[in-house]
Parts: C-alpha cells; structure tokens; sequence
C-alpha cells in the first residue's frame, strides 16, 4: 500500500502545481489589461492638478555646442477589459496574444456610451495596435488637435458594434487635455480607395473607420465611415 500513497501524493502535488500555473497566468492577464488604464488615469490627474508652463511666441535659436532638453512625454489613459461577446474568435485570440507584448503609450481614450466600447486609441494600425485597442491614422492630427483625426478599428472587434450607432449618438475623447463629447453626424459607405473621407475640416472631428461589412467572410471589399464633430457643433446630419 505504500506505493498507493507515494501515487496519492504525486497526484496532489501535480494539482496544487497546476492550480498555480492558472492562478499565475491569470493575474498576468489582468494586469496587463488594467494597466494602460490606471497610467492614462494617473497622467491625466497629474495633467489636470499640474500647471504647464506657458509657451513662448517662438522658440529662441539654439547656440551651437549648446546641450538641447527634450520636453518630458506624459503617459496618457487606456483600456478596460473589453466586451468580446459580439467578436470573431480570431480577433479574441488576437487580443490575448496582444496583451503579453508592449505597444506605445496610448494618445487617448475613445469611448462610445451606446455600444459599450472603451478603448485606447494607439499610434498607428498595424497588427498588434488594432488586435489591442484602436489605431491613430497617420497623416492625420493626433486626437486632442484640431482638423480630421483618424481612428481605425477592426469591424470584428472593438468596432463591431458600430453597426448600431446612428446619427445624433454621442462619443467621448479623453486626451491628457482633458475630455470633449462629439456627435455623431454622417454614416456613410464608401470602397477603400476613397480616402477624401480623411481630408482635414475646417473644425475638430472625428471619422471613425471599419470594415464593411461587419459580418463578411473573407476580405472586407468596403469601409464603414462615422464622422462625429464636437457636441455644439454637430449637424447630425447623413449621407447616403
């Protein structure tokens, strides 16, 4: 019977090991999905309470030899665990492989109150940025600037649900700078090529990009376009 016991305790020594590999992958998980939130969270408190320093007319001309001190870059805010009920099981296996590697610090936060999404808006819309949170377009003003800012997002993931939005909706961008409402405006269709739908504004704005449509197998063949404007100004308008 000695043996018995001997295999009895292998048994539970082999369990308890186990529990704690799942225990410890786990809380990897949960800390890097809370992560970028609590930094964004603590860099805009700290850019809330903190006075900048005021900027001169013009920048006075270097002395050659003379050392230059680069401005201090501030963490911004970023995710929550998002709500991948409505999302395709490749773009949820992306987002957990995404979270054991580094992305750039999120430039802000993108939330839409209606469709449950509160996600970090990251620099650029490769692979790893979009299976994250949303992509910054490049060659388009960084969120908080005034002009078109460019958002991209995966139709299969965080931007599914705006196959419910509509015109007269509302969405939240917090940048360091703070918070601004916009309102949704235009919704409209357009093929890939079409990128006018980028073209600056005379104002700030939002266009949101996806694509079309959600639920296509394979390949995407068109884009899914919301343009939201700062709350009063938005004519909540739509175009076919």
């Amino acid at each position: 019977m000695a043996w018995l016991r001997r295999f009895e305790r292998f048994f539970w020594i082999a369990g308890i090991l186990l529990v704690g590999v799942w225990v410890a992958a786990w809380a990897h998980k949960t800390f890097f999905s809370h992560r970028d939130l609590a930094h964004f969270e603590a860099a805009a408190r700290a850019a809330r309470t903190t006075p900048l320093a005021p900027i001169p007319a013009a920048a006075p001309t270097p002395v050659p030899g003379t050392p230059t001190i680069a401005a201090p870059v501030r963490p911004l805010p970023t995710e929550v665990p998002p709500d991948k009920s409505l999302w395709s099981t490749v773009r949820v296996r992306g987002y957990e492989e995404s979270l054991k590697e580094q992305t750039s610090a999120p430039l802000a936060i993108l939330r839409i109150a209606k469709i449950g999404v509160e996600v970090a808006v990251l620099e650029g819309t490769d692979d790893l940025t979009l299976n994250r949170g949303v992509g910054h377009i490049e060659g388009t003003p960084k969120p908080g600037e005034n002009g078109n800012v460019g958002i991209a997002g995966h139709r299969d993931g965080f931007f599914r649900g705006l196959k419910d939005v509509v015109v007269g909706d509302t969405m939240e961008l917090e940048t360091l700078a703070g918070k601004e409402t916009y309102r949704i405006e235009k919704i409209w269709i357009v093929a890939p090529e079409d990128v006018q739908v980028l073209d600056p504004t005379p104002g700030r704005a939002i266009t949101l990009v996806a694509c079309y449509p959600f639920y296509f197998v394979g390949s995407a063949p068109k884009r899914y376009i919301v343009r939201a404007a700062p709350q009063e100004t938005a004519t909540a308008s739509r175009l076919p």
